[in-house]
């Protein structure tokens, strides 16, 4: 078996090229190495996921922490190949997502508190920002640990935010009620495939101590790229007949061309729609 400080120092050196200190009497190495060697997961055995370990990875998710105890997180189970087809229908660019045995949908449901507030006769005065954001966050967490909790059933997942550009579709297709949006989708099954460890920004870029501070962004983020290109170099390059062929394409290239053009700019009409107060 292997050394679980061994893994955890091996799993993040891959990660971010640097080498960890790792006590060797920690407790819980093996959890720590098995969420620093993370790996999403695209391509799945034909194989069904038991709806009792699906219950049971859904209650674990739904144990993570939650803003003030509000509990703003649903999760939607799809399992119907017809329903998959259909979401696949909308992101040809993502295959695997008709062949994975079920499809999850983080929901951040603002619905339940005034539902509460109005039952035991209460005014509701926080229709505001606040209940989108904490619901969102509510989501995220649990999408996390559900993750988390699924990787170690030895399931693989993928997250999907993608689905936010078809977001109305979407609530029309799963009748989501008012104050109810999708944050995000999973894939989900058995790996048919080990994966690989996707390299991350280096934490002199991402971790803060006492004060935030980036004055060398501009070199780490160029270490970055070339540690990442060494690793997992890009396929392809996005929008060619826009930007050009770059000699060099790393991370934060393959980024700003991501980003250069408009994504999502109705989702904040769809939220609205849907009943939040965004102010």
């Amino acid at each position: 078996m292997a050394n679980p400080a061994e893994s955890l120092r091996s799993a993040l050196a891959e990660r971010f090229g640097e080498l960890f200190a790792v006590d060797e009497t920690l407790a819980g190495l093996d959890e720590l190495a098995r969420i620093a060697a993370h790996r999403v997961q695209r391509r799945y055995l034909p194989r069904d996921v038991a709806p009792d370990l699906l219950r049971l990875l859904c209650a674990c998710a739904l144990s993570a922490p939650s803003k003030s105890d509000l509990q703003q997180c649903d999760i939607l189970i799809i399992r119907e190949k017809a329903k998959h087809d259909a979401l696949a229908g909308l992101l040809p660019e993502m295959p695997w997502l008709g062949d994975a045995p079920v499809f999850l949908i983080f929901l951040a449901n603002g619905s339940r508190l005034p539902r509460i507030a109005q039952m035991r006769g209460k005014p509701f005065p926080n229709d505001h920002l606040d209940l989108f954001f904490n619901a969102t966050v509510d989501a995220a967490i649990v999408l996390a640990t559900f993750l988390h909790a699924a990787e170690a059933a030895g399931l693989g997942c993928c997250p999907i935010s993608l689905i936010r550009d078809h977001a109305a579709t979407i609530a029309k297709m799963f009748a989501l009620p008012e104050k109810v949006v999708p944050v995000a989708g999973m894939t989900l099954g058995w790996p048919a495939e080990a994966g690989g460890i996707t390299p991350r920004l280096p934490l002199s870029v991402t971790v803060h101590e006492e004060t935030f501070g980036d004055a060398n962004f501009a070199a780490d983020l160029d270490g970055y790229d070339r540690r990442r290109d060494a690793a997992r170099p890009y396929r392809n390059q996005r929008n060619v007949d826009r930007f050009g062929r770059a000699e060099f394409y790393g991370w934060s290239e393959d980024k700003a061309r991501q980003y250069a053009s408009p994504a999502r700019a109705d989702f904040g009409a769809f939220v609205r729609a849907q009943g939040f107060c965004l102010d």
